[in-house]
């Protein structure tokens, strides 16, 4: 994000996505549309002030996963025990408690992407 200031709130995903720079852009439309395909039911709510998806609509943000661009990376939030699910196919990405850092300069894994989201829905009932 790289902006000063405190964070707005955005009425909808696509407010967000258009508030941020085109290289976070591409990526946030990319992991989005990744989300979708994994969980075609998925629910796009604006939420902590970021794109989140609701796996299992109706339910609390335990469920959800969440997208947020900044200066040099997008960050995915699928939380963290998928990420120790996940841990050994991660190893060559940047992670935080709960996410991973995908570079603009890098493809995103789209099928690990998929497979972490459904793994996600299917682990968090």
């Amino acid at each position: 994000m790289g902006k000063k200031g405190s964070m707005p709130i955005f009425r909808t995903v696509d407010d967000y996505i258009a508030s941020q720079s085109k290289e976070a852009q591409l990526i946030l439309q990319e992991l989005r549309s990744i989300i979708k395909e994994a969980v075609p039911e998925v629910v796009e709510i604006p939420n902590y002030k970021v794109p989140s998806f609701t796996l299992i609509p109706g339910t609390r943000p335990q469920q959800q996963i969440m997208i947020v661009a900044y200066e040099k990376y997008v960050s995915f939030y699928p939380f963290q025990a998928t990420i120790d699910h996940f841990a050994d196919e991660l190893k060559s990405f940047e992670l935080g408690k709960g996410t991973v850092k995908f570079p603009f300069n890098k493809p995103l894994p789209q099928e690990l992407i998929k497979r972490m989201v459904k793994y996600r829905k299917r682990n968090f009932m």
